[in-house]
């Protein structure tokens, strides 16, 4: 024997107590999934609350614009009292000042071109100079007691002109 299970869909509405929950996890930080566990739903139903009601997307925003809002009152006001880590807290994230990465060195140097083209000719090696072609290349007609001229065959002897 079978039985059955009950089984009733949740009906997901934006009321205020819902809202709330939405608005208080953004408030927190949190985002997607997380978000939507923190506020007593789940991922699927709060994805599909903010395409059916765009009240609630509002309240997520809301959230997260006035603890943004907060925080920025808070540093701001510790900026003012005297703390010079708030100012440049501040200035690197508002304002988008950065520390220099290089430092800059001047050094003024002349020089002598005399100097240069001795210091050049010093450093050339002295040697003979090359023909342009290559010894590879280069054919010696003399005849040398190492090697023995070529023979012609009588195929390369003729010639039809």
């Amino acid at each position: 024997m079978f039985k059955s299970l009950p089984f009733e869909p949740r009906e997901i509405k934006a009321t205020e107590a819902r809202l709330q929950a939405i608005y208080d996890a953004a408030a927190l930080g949190l985002k997607g999934d997380s978000l939507a566990l923190a506020a007593g739903m789940l991922p699927t139903e709060y994805r599909r609350l903010c395409q059916m009601d765009p009240l609630a997307a509002m309240a997520e925003a809301k959230g997260r614009a006035d603890s943004e809002s907060e925080a920025a009152n808070q540093l701001r006001l510790a900026a003012r009292n005297g703390d010079t880590k708030a100012s440049l807290a501040i200035l690197q994230h508002v304002h988008g000042w950065v520390a220099k990465q290089q430092v800059q060195v001047d050094i003024q140097q002349q020089i002598s071109i005399t100097a240069a083209l001795q210091e050049a000719n010093a450093r050339v090696i002295e040697g003979r100079a090359l023909s342009d072609t290559p010894a590879a290349l280069a054919y010696d007609t003399a005849p040398s007691p190492t090697r023995a001229a070529p023979a012609l065959t009588a195929e390369y002897a003729t010639t039809d002109l």
